[in-house]
């Protein structure tokens, strides 16, 4: 499922237009935005949760070329999903 998706099936469930939904969506997703950019943890029990790793610099290959790089240090977001969630996949 991807965004546009996510939006028609809230617009359909909640019997809602799909700007109003729209906008749900994108508040929802620009909260966690925010959030996981001021260094935070998001926990949606039952679901997971998200954070913020921070990777150092370290020295890469460029594939093309086969000369080293320094890669800089960066911010990624990572998932840890939930004990239930990963239970209800796993049930046959």
């Amino acid at each position: 499922m991807n965004k546009s998706e996510l939006i028609e099936a809230l617009s359909k469930k909640e019997n809602m237009t799909e700007k109003k939904a729209m906008d749900v969506v994108n508040l929802v997703f620009d909260g966690f935005v925010d959030e996981l950019k001021k260094g935070g943890r998001i926990e949606i029990r039952g679901f997971g949760s998200f954070v913020v790793r921070e990777y150092g610099s370290y020295t890469g290959r460029n594939p093309k070329t086969g000369s080293n790089i320094q890669v800089a240090p960066k911010r990624l977001p990572f998932f840890k999903v939930g004990k239930e969630l990963k239970e209800s996949i796993n049930k046959p």
